[in-house]
């Protein structure tokens, strides 16, 4: 089921007048509930007269059965607004699990226009479900660790330009569903300019009616490019920290506080997450290794092998050093990139951030680091 962080209240306002029905209300109607194909009636009475002979345990199943009723009515209407968009939530379905996703022979020969436009089988995408699971890649180590509760909140900024709506839409709803709720701030999206029609109205109505208030939408009058992109993210962001992404993304559970931990020890951190990857064609997430980034000879930026002593400390979940970053993905300090002069607006070349961050954090003495942990 889809996260509802937004109606989290009214479920615990509505567990609490649940349970009163249950114990007091012995008058009430029948309630029809649906369960998997068939419907089922829940009678209070009969409940309330049974508590002698099952005990407390009752009261629990009768109240676990109407919440499930109550969530599953906000489910559903949430999830009609993405219906309308001809896109599909729930964790099941296509690509379940991070498995590759497949079409049928008659799909497939739909899917070859888009594929080319995207560079990525955003057919095969509407067929993949906006909240799907994938697989938790994160060293053993890591899902052991615990963190603080004041941890600070993150702003986490998409930018994009014409890419596929249900693309976008499955990064926002990943970010949400594996973001705890008190560490999110917001998500910012930052459309550079798009000319899709997709991404006007219906993105802008969808994410104010299934995210209200959490999700800000930052349009570019001309296309700006990345980095310029970037920086209005960056000037719309609340949040203590601020994370930067691409809007093709999808994160693990868990990924957010490592990172925050980092970053609350010491200010002047980049962090970078631990990038996996997701195939063009199917969209089965498949696993990298944790490495650092370099530069190639032609200051392109590469993976490269984790230092030695990082290999010599036998730990995959601490976090590796790196003199290089990629712009795609990477967290900081929000006041600390402000006092580091942000991104060069002048520098719109693909990879030139990797250089620029990489030099300007080594200059305040600190490093960037890729974090183990996270995802």
């Amino acid at each position: 089921m889809a996260s509802l962080r937004r109606v989290k209240v009214l479920l615990v306002l509505n567990l609490i007048a649940v349970a009163g029905f249950v114990l007091f209300l012995a008058k009430c109607r029948p309630i029809t509930t649906k369960s998997g194909d068939s419907y089922h009636d829940i009678h209070p009475r009969a409940e309330v007269a049974n508590l002698t002979a099952h005990g407390i345990s009752s009261i629990q199943d009768a109240v676990l059965k109407r919440l499930s009723l109550l969530e599953d009515i906000v489910y559903r209407q949430l999830n009609g607004l993405s219906k309308s968009l001809g896109l599909i939530e729930g964790y099941g379905g296509r690509g379940k699990g991070g498995l590759p996703a497949t079409l049928s022979p008659e799909e497939e020969e739909k899917a070859k226009g888009p594929h080319e436009k995207y560079g990525y089988n955003s057919y095969l995408s509407e067929k993949i479900s906006l909240d799907r699971s994938i697989p938790d890649y994160r060293p053993t180590k890591c899902k052991e660790l615990k963190y603080g509760k004041d941890l600070p909140q993150i702003s986490i900024i998409f930018i994009f330009v014409n890419e596929a709506l249900s693309v976008i839409l499955r990064s926002v709803h990943s970010a949400v569903n594996h973001t705890p709720a008190p560490l999110l701030k917001e998500i910012i999206l930052v459309d550079d300019n798009s000319d899709e029609e997709e991404l006007k109205a219906p993105l802008e109505e969808y994410v104010n009616k299934r995210y209200p208030g959490l999700v800000k939408v930052v349009r570019n009058q001309k296309r700006e490019g990345l980095i310029r992109a970037r920086i209005e993210g960056w000037k719309a962001a609340t949040g203590q920290v601020t994370g930067f992404f691409d809007a093709h993304v999808e994160f693990t559970a868990g990924w957010a506080e490592p990172v925050l931990s980092r970053i609350q020890e010491n200010r002047k951190r980049v962090i970078l997450p631990s990038i996996d990857n997701i195939k063009q064609d199917n969209f089965e997430v498949q696993r990298y290794e944790n490495s650092a980034h370099g530069y190639s000879w032609e200051l392109w930026c590469m993976y490269i092998s984790p230092p030695k002593d990082w290999w010599d400390a036998g730990d995959p979940s601490l976090p590796i050093r790196t003199p290089a970053m990629i712009g795609c993905s990477f967290v900081v300090n929000r006041k600390f990139f402000g006092e580091i002069g942000l991104l060069d607006p002048g520098m719109d070349v693909y990879g030139g951030e990797n250089i620029e961050l990489g030099i300007k954090v080594g200059a305040t003495g600190q490093q960037n680091a890729t974090s183990g942990c996270s995802q």
